[in-house]
């Protein structure tokens, strides 16, 4: 009986110091359930550079109007393609659906990415040390994408936290089977993920699955598997309501992408780096080196935060988001032929711990000229990515708000014309002109179609309808004898039926 007791006192003594051990550490509960002042002030931070920087008055971009439109009251749906999700729909719906103002829809966004931000980093806690994970925030929330897609109705940026934070708790559950916030987390990002963009919630997850299969690590594997299936259950069932099927939709989706294959876009991508948001057909130079020269560093550092951790025996934590981020990369750089910055927010989410780890390797270093030359370095060169980021968003910004007013004046003019709600536009860029005029928008032909020319020629016989057409084109035949006035670039050709007696 005395050797019992006292081999339950040694068990209970043992146990003690290793969670003391673990605190001290940095990896025990009670450090992962304080809040985490460092992380917080970069969340908080770009939070407010967002509402600064972006301007929150905008507008709503063309993809931005497809997803708003299914929620709010504002216009009617816009024809939802077979690739896109509803996650960023639902995302936006506690404001969309009763208010118009795009302001509020801005503050609201940039609020909530700003706390996935948060939440995202402090997965990693006990993982990395807090200087590690603040730097890592602060590198991927300061790149000009990153800053312009927060606080915007697109999914990317919620794919790269949701990857970010996955990654983080499956190696949380797989080191520590009781841990069940670890668990809860994992399947909860896997379903922000799928719920966001599906396809790009499984490329990013596949080195998840690769290590948890054969390693048996079956509940992480579980609990990402019910995330990803929850997450695209809508999605799958939407594909067999009313897209023919999921293979189907997935057929439909690649052809959207221009048929999904072996190409080359990583050319593509550096030119979409100096502001362009979707660089399709992506021709052009280059953007200038200072605008390029961090996504060459991009991998280098990382390799380089990889030795790091394999000489101080940590290889795992590295290594995984290594894998994740270049999985999530994969298909837009050698499977489609254009580009869009924001198609690689989660490998930069991914890749920014160990870049961020090969950035403070310096400060680790005996103190002399060495580590003063390295520290110097590496503070000058951040100084000058942080300076070309600010200076590339500053410039998309302007760029696109012009954009998106003149979209605006079209809609004040189709107002003044007579083509008020409920009305029908039609022709070049008629999703977000008609989002913004409160109209129906319908394409006889291209990835949006979802009507014919007659059809729309019988709608204009008691509904205003208006077609945008390039200047120097042709209008459709429907409206060849309607009225027209000019626009910038375009022309415009209306039918607003008389009131009957």
């Amino acid at each position: 009986m005395a050797g019992s007791a006292h081999a339950t006192r040694e068990a209970a003594r043992r146990a003690r110091t290793r969670r003391e051990s673990a605190r001290a550490r940095g990896t025990g509960p009670a450090r992962h359930a304080r809040l985490a002042p460092p992380l917080a002030a970069v969340a908080a931070a770009f939070t407010l550079a967002q509402l600064l920087l972006v301007r929150p008055g905008m507008g709503l971009g063309w993809d931005e109007t497809v997803y708003v439109s299914q929620v709010s009251g504002h216009a009617p749906a816009a024809f939802f393609s077979a690739p896109r999700a509803r996650g960023v729909s639902l995302l936006v719906a506690p404001v969309a659906a009763w208010s118009s103002s795009t302001v509020l829809l801005r503050i609201h966004l940039a609020l909530l990415s700003g706390v996935a931000l948060y939440l995202a980093l402090r997965a990693w806690r006990g993982l990395f040390p807090d200087r590690v994970l603040a730097l890592a925030g602060a590198l991927f929330a300061s790149l000009w994408v990153t800053l312009f897609y927060g606080p915007q109705a697109m999914p990317n940026y919620w794919v790269a936290v949701g990857a970010l934070a996955a990654v983080a708790c499956f190696l949380r559950a797989r080191a520590d089977h009781r841990d069940r916030a670890a668990l809860w987390g994992l399947a909860a990002s896997g379903a922000l993920m799928a719920w966001m963009r599906p396809m790009d919630a499984v490329w990013a997850a596949l080195p998840l699955l690769a290590l948890g299969l054969p390693r048996r690590h079956w509940r992480p594997l579980l609990a990402l598997l019910a995330g990803l299936a929850a997450g695209a259950l809508e999605w799958v069932i939407e594909a067999y309501a009313g897209y023919g099927g999921l293979a189907r939709r997935l057929a439909d989706g690649s052809a959207i992408q221009g048929g999904l294959g072996l190409r080359v876009a990583v050319v593509d991508q550096l030119r979409s780096l100096g502001g362009r948001a979707l660089c399709r057909p992506c021709t052009g130079a280059l953007p200038h080196p200072l605008v390029t020269a961090w996504w060459f560093a991009l991998p280098l550092a990382a390799g380089l935060g990889l030795a790091i951790a394999v000489r101080a025996r940590r290889a795992a934590p590295t290594l995984l988001p290594l894998a994740c981020g270049a999985t999530a990369a994969f298909p837009y750089l050698f499977m489609i032929g254009y580009a869009a910055p924001r198609f690689l927010l989660p490998a930069y989410a991914l890749l920014a711990i160990p870049v961020a780890e090969a950035l403070l390797h310096p400060l680790t270093m005996r103190p002399g000229a060495r580590r003063t030359v390295a520290a110097t370095l590496v503070a000058l060169g951040l100084a000058v990515h942080l300076a070309v980021q600010l200076a590339v968003l500053t410039a998309v910004v302007s760029r696109t708000t012009a954009a998106h007013r003149d979209w605006s004046r079209t809609a004040a003019t189709l107002h003044r014309l007579g083509v008020r709600p409920p009305c029908l536009l039609t022709g070049q860029e008629a999703i977000p002109v008609a989002f913004y005029a409160g109209c129906s928008s319908a394409a006889t032909s291209g990835h949006n179609a979802n009507t014919t020319a007659g059809t729309i020629a019988r709608t204009a016989r008691h509904t205003p309808v208006a077609t945008l057409v390039p200047t120097g084109s042709r209008p459709p035949g429907y409206a060849r004898t309607w009225p027209s006035v000019p626009l910038t670039g375009q022309r415009l050709y209306y039918a607003v039926p008389r009131a009957g007696p």
